[in-house]
């Protein structure tokens, strides 16, 4: 995701209405970092969720190339930081759909790493912990959305 300059930022605002602003600010106050990138998100990317979701998916597997493999220590560390972007995006988004769609894609990455997730605690804990907030989303989603995601949920859970 491309943070907006200050002046871009502030352009923007001025063409706002006043309600969208107070609306705005009201949200960004909750948070007490990534100010900018949640106010980028919420002028510039709102509007097209689905292009928001990829960009943060091209983010996450990234970062999950850069992985090493060698020492367990900093594949943990590089894994938990991807799944920190991943909440972070979530959390600016405020939709299930988007958590979902990138909780699942930090699974899949997760599970092609050359890592042995299962032979690791933490790892495994932590991928069952994803999947448990998965599912616990997709439980709070309409039929047909669920019947979208099971399928891919199903194939993560049997790894």
């Amino acid at each position: 995701m491309k943070i907006a300059s200050l002046n871009e930022l502030k352009k923007t605002l001025k063409n706002l209405e006043p309600e969208e602003v107070t609306a705005l600010c009201l949200r960004l106050a909750k948070f007490k970092k990534e100010n900018k990138e949640l106010l980028t998100y919420c002028l510039y990317e709102a509007d097209n969720e689905a292009a928001f979701v990829e960009s943060v998916k091209q983010e996450m597997s990234e970062a999950f190339q850069e992985i090493n493999i060698r020492q367990l220590y900093l594949a943990k560390k590089t894994i938990r930081k991807v799944l920190r972007i991943a909440q972070k995006h979530s959390k600016y988004s405020g939709i299930a759909e988007t958590q979902i769609a990138l909780l699942l894609h930090f699974c899949e990455e997760m599970k092609a790493t050359k890592v042995k997730i299962r032979q690791h605690k933490v790892l495994q804990n932590l991928y069952e912990r994803q999947l448990a907030t998965i599912q616990k989303l997709l439980l709070g989603l309409h039929e047909d959305l669920q019947s979208d995601y099971a399928p891919q949920f199903q194939e993560l859970s049997r790894y």
